[in-house]
């Protein structure tokens, strides 16, 4: 006889079917014998984000949340984390003492995927770095380069967005620059210690060989290898992809679901079979 359901999560966001979420939280429960715990998928816009997550009964402990419903699952949290506040998005919420609690861990995704690319040894303070893209996966891709203690930062993108991507720098002591995806790209790259390109293959389709004069984290893991991927590593460069990304993201927010330690080896192996790596 089946253990009783007694605590839920779920990962939020339209479309949704195609999310891994419940394949890395499921196999942590499984390895860790959380019977009693369950995590499924629900398709839920911005819109709908505060009706669900504030209807939901005291089963569920927490949701992940992923686009279109990032920005909203943060202005609808009692309260947040600094970083989730400084990106101005949250992927996790947390059933909290009277409501939810807002946070952002991207960065540990982002920062997870750094350590490794560059080893544990690998060390970004006072070093520049350049991030693909402007959207919604550069500002913690951003934060965590910035809490890494680099030096500068260029923005390859279609659009300047130094404006708002600026805010994240106050209290760092780093400095940022643009660069359009049709400019001295090339430059910029060969002066870095780490490329982070945040947007999807065909953005940069024709770019790689620009791009990749220095050790890669591609956000994209679907299809595997992405010509970036395989670009850096023709070239004898370390690359990692958004698979490593997505399940150094994960462990937090089973940690904060939970209150247990996630099993890391379990859920990155569950994920990487998914994939077919």
């Amino acid at each position: 006889m089946s253990e009783q359901i007694t605590h839920r999560a779920a990962v939020l966001g339209k479309p949704i079917e195609h999310s891994r979420s419940p394949i890395l939280h499921g196999a942590g429960y499984a390895a860790l014998g959380l019977n009693h715990w369950e995590f499924s998928r629900i398709e839920c816009d911005a819109e709908s984000l505060p009706g669900l997550v504030g209807g939901a009964d005291e089963s569920y402990r927490g949701f992940s949340v992923t686009m279109p419903a990032k920005f909203a699952a943060l202005e609808f949290a009692d309260e947040a984390t600094e970083r989730a506040r400084r990106i101005g998005s949250a992927n996790t919420l947390v059933r909290i003492p009277g409501g939810w609690r807002a946070d952002n861990t991207d960065v540990d995704g982002i920062k997870g995927a750094l350590s490794e690319l560059l080893g544990e040894d690998g060390v970004l303070v006072d070093k520049r770095a350049v991030i693909v893209g402007g959207g919604g996966t550069a500002r913690p891709a951003l934060w965590a380069l910035l809490v890494a203690g680099v030096a500068h930062v260029t923005v390859i993108n279609r659009s300047d967005r130094s404006a708002e991507l600026g805010e994240l720098f106050e209290s760092f002591n780093a400095t940022l620059s643009y660069v359009p995806l049709d400019g001295d790209v090339e430059a910029e790259t060969s002066a870095a210690a780490v490329v982070v390109s945040a947007v999807p293959s065909e953005v940069i389709a024709g770019l790689e060989e620009a791009l990749a004069h220095a050790p890669i984290l591609d956000v994209i893991y679907d299809p595997w290898p992405t010509p970036l991927v395989t670009e850096a590593r023709r070239r004898g460069l370390p690359a990692v992809g958004g698979h490593v990304m997505l399940a150094c993201q994960s462990y937090g927010q089973f940690e904060q679901y939970t209150g247990e330690a996630a099993p890391r080896e379990a859920m990155r192996t569950a994920l990487e079979a998914s994939l077919d790596l």
